[in-house]
């Protein structure tokens, strides 16, 4: 591993590891998840949500393709939690991600980000320096593996309807991660999601890890609180329940 990987994982661990952000976390899926819930944490980076997850008793499989983030999880990631050392998207494939060698928190399997982030606020000094060629799979080919999640968390950078694309069953609990700098692939996801069942939706802003509103809203109600965003508002995650 090089020094300017090392330094971009360690950096990561100061971050994420915080212990009132895990917390924070934990409390959050206290009261959505149950002991025994299978659940897919899609960009598990450097672990905590899934940590926060299995803490919870849940039963975690996740996934991470950057060859230094997956190599820290292999690693240190408690040995009941199953590992799969791949992207998701459409179908079984090699890609070629995007890295950020600094901040390794951003690396994206969305090959326009670099270019779109040159006007995205809160992107201004990140630099995708490198190329990472990882492997791909799909949530469909992943659930006929370990089964049907209760919940799926997506935080992919960009990429999120593209492993949305790789999903055909409706599941109970689904999170992706809203970016105000790509509005278009907030838009997309939430309308994939709901094109898989009847859904309702609440937003989680940052690392805030509670929900916005007391009420669950409809597709329409979120699509008009993503419009309103302000292309510096930051960034969070959109969850979706299925009703029933």
């Amino acid at each position: 591993m090089s020094l300017r990987v090392a330094l971009g994982l360690c950096r990561s661990v100061l971050i994420y590891f915080n212990p009132m952000m895990m917390r924070r976390t934990r409390q959050l899926y206290d009261g959505i998840l149950n002991s025994g819930d299978l659940v897919f944490d899609v960009g598990a980076h450097v672990g905590t949500r899934a940590r926060a997850m299995r803490r919870c008793g849940a039963r975690v499989v996740a996934f991470e393709p950057q060859p230094a983030f997956a190599r820290f999880l292999r690693h240190t990631l408690p040995r009941d939690i199953v590992l799969v050392e791949a992207a998701l998207g459409p179908s079984e494939m090699r890609a070629e991600m995007s890295v950020s060698l600094r901040h390794p928190t951003v690396s994206s399997l969305r090959a326009s980000l670099p270019d779109e982030a040159r006007t995205m606020p809160g992107f201004e000094h990140v630099k995708w320096d490198a190329r990472a060629d990882v492997a791909m799979t799909s949530l469909d080919r992943m659930i006929a593996q370990h089964g049907l999640p209760r919940y799926i968390k997506i935080d992919v950078e960009g990429f999120e309807t593209e492993v949305l694309s790789g999903l055909s069953h409706p599941v109970p609990l689904i999170s992706v991660e809203y970016l105000p700098g790509l509005p278009d692939v907030s838009s997309r996801a939430i309308s994939m999601i709901a094109d898989l069942g009847v859904y309702e939706f609440n937003v989680v802003r940052g690392e805030n890890a509670a929900f916005e509103w007391a009420a669950w809203r409809d597709l329409a109600g979120m699509q008009a609180w993503l419009d309103a965003l302000a292309p510096d508002a930051g960034s969070g995650d959109v969850y979706a329940r299925l009703r029933g």
